[in-house]
C-alpha cells in the first residue's frame, strides 16, 4: 500500500462542537492515522496519513464534520507521510 498525507485547516463553527472527537472516530473507522487540534484563531487543524481512498473520505468527511458543526472551507495540502502512529487528539 502506498500511503497518502495530508494536512488540513477545517473553518467555520468547528470548535465546541466535537469536532476534534468525532473526526478521530471517523478516522479510527476508516484506519486513518494522524491527529488533529484546535487552532487558536477557531479552526481545526489536522494531519492525516493511510490508504489514498481513507484519507481522501476522512477529508470528505471534515467538509460537514459533525451535527452541531457549520463549515465554511477546508484547505488541504498534501505532504510527506510522518508515519504516525494512531490518531491523537490534541
Amino acid at each position: 500500500m502506498t500511503a497518502r498525507a495530508v494536512d488540513v485547516i477545517v473553518t467555520g463553527r468547528v470548535q465546541g462542537v466535537f469536532f476534534r472527537a468525532s473526526s478521530a472516530r471517523e478516522a479510527e473507522r476508516l484506519a486513518v492515522t494522524g491527529w488533529v487540534s484546535n487552532a487558536p484563531d477557531g479552526s481545526v487543524t489536522g494531519h492525516f496519513e493511510g490508504e489514498p481512498g481513507a484519507v481522501a473520505a476522512l477529508v470528505d468527511w471534515c467538509h460537514h464534520g459533525p451535527g452541531h458543526a457549520s463549515v465554511d472551507h477546508v484547505d488541504v495540502r498534501a505532504v510527506d507521510v510522518e508515519g504516525c502512529a494512531g490518531f491523537a487528539v490534541r
